[in-house]
């Protein structure tokens, strides 16, 4: 395999920066720590903490709202992911109705509410980049996913029956059989698929950057290589001193364990980075995308266990990303986003696995690493005692459910009772991961499991899960 970048954050960071005429980060850095009281301090530049920040700014013009990153803005996972805009609840559908019984709710009514907002999320998103004239490439294409095996192919039914039972309108949801798939993009070995017509994809990079100069346009101050070391009722400290505030979201994600704070949701067991990985391939020609098809820019994924998830990019790239080695010891974060050379084998051999005979580079290959909870889904919380509130665990579907939770977090520290307020993920309680090595050994061993399932469907062309995938799921509290 030729030689290709790796790391140095993303290709989409690379590019956009380039675009923008940078390097590495911006000049946001400059100045001082602001030495009055703020209204508002939220910390985390990604997407969580812009659109938090933004729709502040539009609700309170003139409000002191200050935005806290330790590196750069779209350093973690905002800059990195796959660039899904979708309507996939950040978590486990059964979890959230179970969790809202327990409230005395009624649980199916309760994500259905979920479902419908992230579908009006998606709207309200693509709306504002309209409004602020952030340009993301942003595409209405929706999200196919493709059965290579009999089995994945019953699961894709099934799933087109839960998602229906889950609050998605019928008009929004299509089963298609092989050929009806190989129309819209030509997948050798695809036997059927699901198409979701909401979703679209987006360059993340740009669509952070282009948030971050909004957000400052309405006179929001970002301060970047302003790493947070602790969190109290009043207070942020961070190594370059103390700023007060009145309200403090923390809007961290995967880097949450980083900061000493007593808030709930925060805290290596709570919440664990796992690390997915991308690849991107060189520009192809256009006789190539001819015999591909794909042009309708859908997001592309499979119904595999351990699943890839793909966009066609606007500049005529594949862009495709997997778990790869999922987690380090001891919730350590990726960093530059270095990747291993077996797992960037195991994505081109998934490009060819779908499109055999494909001439292609890898160019670029980059990791980053996503929020999980013990049972894989999202909670917001809110303290009226000490003015701290925590979003996190998106669990790999947050580039919709950043905005969602933005929103949310703003209705409940302003004190709102709103639908928003209603949904299931408010006060969520995960429960708190294993201790090391137990998680390590857990969750390493759930791929293994998701690994061997795939190889003994594919092999035997079966017709059911594999009983080894049902328990890996069950293990992992993955189990709708």
């Amino acid at each position: 395999m030729s030689a290709y970048r790796n790391g140095e954050i993303s290709h989409w960071m690379r590019a956009s920066r380039a675009a923008n005429g940078r390097t590495g980060s911006s000049d946001r850095r400059s100045g001082g720590l602001p030495e009055a009281m703020q209204d508002l301090v939220i910390v985390g530049g990604g997407l969580t903490g812009l659109w938090t920040a933004y729709h502040a700014a539009v609700e309170r013009p003139g409000a002191k709202i200050t935005v806290l990153e330790a590196k750069e803005v779209g350093y973690g996972a905002s800059g990195r992911n796959g660039g899904w805009l979708s309507a996939l609840v950040p978590g486990n559908r059964a979890v959230y109705a179970k969790a809202a019984r327990k409230r005395g709710k009624d649980g199916a009514a309760a994500v259905t509410s979920f479902q419908r907002e992230m579908d009006g999320a998606i709207d309200d998103t693509l709306r504002i980049l309209q409004e602020e004239g952030i340009q993301a490439d942003q595409h209405r294409g929706g999200h196919l996913r493709v059965a290579t095996t009999p089995a994945a192919l019953k699961r894709l039914e099934l799933t087109h029956a839960a998602d229906l039972a889950a609050g998605y309108r019928p008009e929004d949801l299509e089963l298609l059989d092989a050929d009806a798939v190989k129309k819209r993009v030509a997948i050798a070995p695809a036997l059927g698929g699901l198409l979701t017509r909401t979703t679209a994809c987006v360059d993340p990079a740009k669509l952070t950057h282009g948030l971050a100069e909004a957000v400052e346009a309405k006179g929001v101050r970002i301060l970047e290589n302003t790493r947070v070391t602790r969190i109290a009722p009043g207070a942020v400290t961070t190594t370059r001193g103390t700023v007060s505030a009145a309200t403090v979201l923390t809007c961290l994600e995967a880097y949450s364990g980083a900061v000493d704070s007593e808030a709930r949701g925060l805290g290596k067991r709570e919440i664990i980075p796992v690390n997915s990985s991308m690849i991107v391939t060189n520009q192809l020609p256009e006789q190539i995308w001819e015999r591909i098809g794909w042009q309708g820019r859908e997001c592309l994924g499979d119904a595999a266990h351990t699943f890839v998830y793909a966009q066609r990019t606007a500049d005529d790239r594949i862009a495709i990303g997997g778990r790869g080695t999922p987690y380090a010891f001891n919730s350590r974060t990726p960093g530059q986003g270095r990747v291993d050379a077996r797992t960037v084998r195991t994505l081109s051999e998934r490009i060819r696995l779908f499109f055999p005979g494909l001439q292609f580079t890898v160019e670029h290959a980059w990791r980053g690493a996503i929020g999980v909870t013990r049972d894989w889904c999202a909670g917001i919380t809110f303290d009226p005692a000490t003015g701290i509130g925590v979003a996190r665990g998106f669990a790999g579907h947050g580039v919709t459910a950043t905005h969602l939770a933005a929103r949310t977090l703003l209705d409940r520290a302003a004190g709102r009772d709103t639908a928003l307020t209603r949904l299931p993920w408010n006060d969520h309680d995960s429960g708190r991961w294993e201790p090391e090595p137990l998680r390590w050994l857990g969750v390493h061993a759930m791929y293994r499991l998701f690994g061997v399932a795939d190889r003994w469907e594919e092999s035997r062309h079966s017709q059911n899960t594999s009983l080894i995938a049902r328990f890996g799921s069950r293990l992992a509290g993955l189990s709708e």
